[in-house]
């Protein structure tokens, strides 16, 4: 049993004996021999339209609990995993770099020329480049900037994610690294960074870098050119990480890692067509990371299995019958995703009742708003999160209450899990450039295949 899991099922005051499970004393005793052939059996060798330490992982849909006011309009953030948006809080360094006092063109080309000249500058050069650099990006979509230099940026940031002088040398390149996928993604990027971001991920000894990369490389499979298949096998990698409780990479029982392992799993998992395999593969792992002692840890996990149990319907055929939906539209379940549904929804109720004494007061309410909406999620699992059941003053179902303002009109509207998990992972991408990239970059559009209602 995992550190995680003892912490969460030991009775405060009690001393408990330490226990080692089948699983794990079969993981001791092979853990080389199975590690590679667990890895060369399950990776499909690599398709598909992070944060660090200086982006405080995040990136939900905040105040889940807002029943006292039904019609607030919710901003898009993640604090533990339901919070409020805010700047993250390292990219203030990054906006005092004096992007409006100069021409912020002319400054992004003097950080890429400094970050590709690595023989004519030391470690601090570097981390100040990278630091303009990441400034100007959330700030601007600088696409036609980066163009002509992105091989070398690319080259240049997995150097130093490799072999940087310093740990926040690695931290910033990785950063880099995400904003040039986000904003110029191609069909070569994925090849370019896997490898890499594997063996860093797998070998490096800083937690945080591992954590930062885990999203990144979901980004540079999603948007990156990875082929469905290499897209399953980066889906695995992630839930080896996840079923061993980090161990699998060196971080064992390490929380970041283990949530970002798992966030990113389910944002790859949103444009897979058929999911019943990949169901069949990981929801067992996903359930018992329901009995984690990290919030955000049992959060990710919940709100992956919401997404498992919604993409389990498709669309009726003609000759098939259903209930309909609120747009009209037929649905039939395919497939039942997990077996043992009383005890999960057993589970699930648990965790929305926010029982636990050791959490925090504010860990048990995002605990508590978040698996309100994950357990009515398994009853209902065509109604999205933040779904109301309660009637209008015309008499109509409110529906659908999660939507994020955007700018001073637009409002998108979240009514879906697999929206809501590709929102979160541009939140964790962008931060608190989310809205300049809005603007500008037809990516977050093509992401969310949504359009923005007015006022």
């Amino acid at each position: 049993m995992s550190e995680l899991h003892r912490k969460a099922l030991t009775v405060p005051g009690v001393n408990t004996g330490k226990t080692i499970s089948r699983k794990a004393r079969s993981r001791q005793s092979s853990a080389a021999s199975s590690r590679q052939a667990s890895r060369a059996n399950s990776r499909i060798g690599s398709r598909v339209n992070t944060d660090d330490e200086l982006d405080s992982v995040a990136g939900d849909l905040s105040d889940r609990d807002g029943n006292e006011r039904e019609d607030k309009k919710l901003t898009l953030a993640r604090e533990n995993s339901y919070g409020s948006l805010a700047n993250d809080g390292e990219g203030e360094e990054f906006l005092t770099v004096g992007v409006e006092k100069r021409d912020w063109e002319e400054e992004l080309a003097e950080a890429v020329d400094r970050i590709c000249e690595r023989k004519k500058t030391g470690y601090q050069e570097r981390e100040q480049a990278l630091s303009a650099y990441i400034a100007i990006l959330l700030r601007k979509y600088a696409k036609e900037q980066i163009f002509f230099k992105k091989s070398e940026i690319v080259s240049s940031c997995l150097r130093s994610v490799k072999n940087g002088r310093t740990e926040r040398e690695s931290l910033l390149a990785a950063k880099s690294l995400g904003l040039t996928i986000i904003t110029d993604p191609s069909e070569d990027v994925y090849d370019a960074v896997a490898q890499t971001f594997k063996a860093v991920i797998t070998d490096h000894a800083s937690l945080p870098l591992k954590a930062a990369l885990i999203h990144y490389l979901g980004a540079a499979a999603f948007y990156g050119g990875a082929t469905t298949a290499e897209t399953e096998g980066i889906m695995a990698f992630f839930l080896d990480i996840v079923e061993s409780d980090g161990h699998d990479v060196g971080a064992g029982d390490d929380a970041a890692v283990v949530t970002a392992a798992l966030e990113e799993w389910g944002f790859l998992c949103t444009q897979l067509e058929d999911a019943e395999e990949i169901t069949h593969a990981a929801i067992e792992a996903l359930v018992q990371q329901l009995d984690s002692s990290e919030v955000n840890v049992q959060v990710a996990a919940g709100e992956n299995i919401a997404l498992l149990y919604e993409k389990s319907y498709t669309e009726a055929e003609e000759d098939e019958l259903d209930d309909r939906n609120e747009a009209g539209l037929k649905w039939v379940q395919r497939y039942q995703p997990y077996g043992q549904v009383t005890a999960l929804k057993g589970t699930l109720a648990r965790l929305s009742s926010g029982s636990r004494r050791y959490l925090s007061k504010r860990d048990k309410k995002s605990q508590k708003s978040a698996f309100a909406d994950i357990a009515h999620s398994l009853d209902n699992p065509l109604k999205g999160p933040r779904f109301s059941e309660a009637l209008d003053r015309d008499g109509a179902v409110r529906g659908s209450r999660m939507t994020v303002r955007v700018h001073k009109t637009g409002v998108l509207r979240v009514d879906k899990w697999w929206k809501l998990l590709r929102v979160q992972h541009l939140r964790r991408l962008l931060g608190g450039g989310f809205l300049n990239h809005w603007t500008d970059n037809p990516v977050i559009f093509e992401s969310l295949s949504l359009f923005v209602e007015q006022y």
